[in-house]
């Protein structure tokens, strides 16, 4: 697939893609009668901003292109000018083209020397971290509240005094979920938990972290400590409330070991380091039609920069990847394409069990941006990779273990999908949104990004970047590209996102929950 253009015409009313494409993009709203002087096409109707028009005649049957790229089959006769969505299109069977490796080339690096540094964290271990909290985990549903008090003890809102001597601290949080017992105790389930709160109780933008337990949990700490390679030292310390004789002295006991904690987490500074320690989680949520046309090609231009200056891109989300996958494959050795498949494969047996459709697919907001098909969604999903190739797939929570562009296997769903890449190692996160999302991600900040100016005007609060300036015909992918990558050194050196000063984070830790519960 060609990347979508690199920059619109301000003065058009529709957005081509693609030579091939038989679908285009309204620009606003189009009204009946209008003469598309691009295409030579009048318009049928009412268009949607955002949403498709034919660009021809489009027989029942006939596969409807954008992106260069078949997202679907006309379900009736479709004529030049008329809206094309959910009414007249859908999903059917198809042969896709992996052609794994045809597209990958080798990168173009950018000499250590000359790249630009930002101020970053180093850890006694050589972990780099961009920010630096204390965390407060839970191997249980149950010991949640009892974790959610500690951390509330150290609020800067509510208890300045806490937090007063200790500058350097970003925060104390609190990570719950709403798991950890009645499950398997030797089964996937369990394993996935573990690995994720591992990976967080390792991760390097924590300076320390306290575990409490209930005590008679499946979740055992002691046992998720040796499955996961973990020790309790003087920055990863466990207790359980049945130890401690109740919720009040558990809570006392916290509190004291956190403040036992503060004053070897306040003792960092930051220094100036290379690109290469910056790992980011691309999410999209709340998409719309734009979003493959501004957002993630944009964030793909910064991503394509952030791999040349020797840094990590992990592109996630399985079932929005679905129907795309082979783009990903024609730049990807046949090792790698064949660990990118089995997880394809595998989420078509896990729906299949499930009574579910990978088609299930966009949401009722995506659709009413002018998403019509998960293969229409995906695509535009994909662009968030960029161009270089891809060089691993993890499970998820896995520990990244390389640099480039990597893919992890996660759901759609983006708390749970962006939890799955700070397990992994992600100390950002890049997010696109189209209809507007409110998600922040604790420890590891999030940028946000529009997609369109309308949203970026109506949700400026919430929103880092303003990618809809390359729809508006003002800007360039690339130009906007190096906006974001920029953007990202300066969050990654301690510059707040607009979740952080909202204070989001603690609520969107959300592991994935697999498998039966008993």
């Amino acid at each position: 697939m060609a990347n979508p253009s690199t920059s619109v015409n301000k003065n058009a009313l529709s957005i081509r893609l693609h030579v091939s494409d038989n679908v285009v993009i309204a620009r606003r709203q189009l009204i009946g009668g209008t003469l598309l002087e691009t295409e030579q096409v009048q318009i049928a109707g009412l268009i949607p901003a955002g949403h498709k028009l034919a660009t021809a005649d489009i027989a029942a049957g006939q596969a409807v292109i954008r992106y260069g790229q078949i997202i679907g089959f006309a379900s009736q006769a479709i004529l030049a000018g008329q809206h094309v969505h959910t009414h007249n299109l859908q999903v059917a069977e198809f042969e896709r083209e992996h052609s794994v490796g045809v597209d990958a080339r080798a990168t173009d690096y950018v000499a250590e020397a000359d790249s630009p540094t930002w101020q970053g964290i180093v850890r006694a271990d050589g972990q780099v971290a961009t920010r630096n909290y204390l965390g407060v985990l839970t191997s249980v549903n149950c010991s949640a509240t009892a974790a959610r008090a500690i951390a509330d003890h150290f609020r800067r809102d509510t208890n300045p005094q806490a937090l007063a001597g200790f500058p350097n601290v970003d925060g104390v949080i609190a990570l719950t979920h709403g798991i950890g017992c009645g499950v398997d105790p030797d089964g996937e389930a369990l394993a996935i938990l573990r690995r994720t709160l591992s990976g967080y109780a390792r991760h390097p933008n924590f300076a320390a972290v306290l575990f409490v337990g209930l005590g008679c949990e499946t979740n055992q700490i002691a046992e998720m400590f040796t499955q996961n390679g973990l020790q309790e030292n003087s920055r990863l310390r466990s207790f359980t409330i049945q130890d401690s004789g109740g919720t009040r002295k558990t809570v006392e006991r916290g509190i004291a070991m956190i403040k036992d904690m503060l004053p070897a987490a306040n003792q960092v500074q930051r220094q100036p380091l290379p690109v290469r320690h910056i790992t980011v989680g691309l999410q999209c949520g709340g998409s719309d039609s734009y979003s493959g046309i501004t957002a993630n090609p944009a964030l793909g231009a910064a991503m394509d920069l952030l791999v040349r200056h020797g840094g990590s891109a992990i592109l996630s989300e399985t079932p929005e990847i679905y129907g795309a996958e082979h783009l990903l494959t024609r730049r990807a050795t046949p090792q790698i394409a064949e660990k990118l498949m089995a997880r394809v494969h595998w989420w078509e047996d896990y729906c299949a069990r499930m009574g579910a459709e990978m088609n299930n697919n966009p949401s009722s907001g995506n659709k009413a941006g002018g998403l019509t098909t998960i293969l229409e969604k995906s695509l535009g999903a994909v662009a968030k990779a960029g161009s270089t190739n891809l060089v691993d797939v993890l499970e998820y929570a896995e520990a990244v273990k390389t640099k480039g562009l990597m893919f992890m296997d996660t759901p759609g769903y983006d708390p749970v999908s962006a939890t799955g890449q700070v397990a992994g190692g992600a100390n950002l996160i890049c997010f696109t949104t189209g209809r507007g999302s409110a998600y922040g991600c604790a420890p590891s900040p999030s940028l946000k990004l529009a997609s369109n100016t309308a949203l970026w005007k109506r949700q400026e609060e919430d929103i880092d970047i303003n990618c809809g300036d390359i729809a508006d015909g003002l800007v360039t992918v690339e130009e906007v590209g190096q906006q974001i990558f920029e953007l990202i050194l300066d969050v990654a050196s301690g510059k707040k996102t607009k979740s952080e000063l909202h204070g989001y984070g603690q609520n969107e830790f959300v592991p994935w929950q697999i498998g039966a519960v008993m």
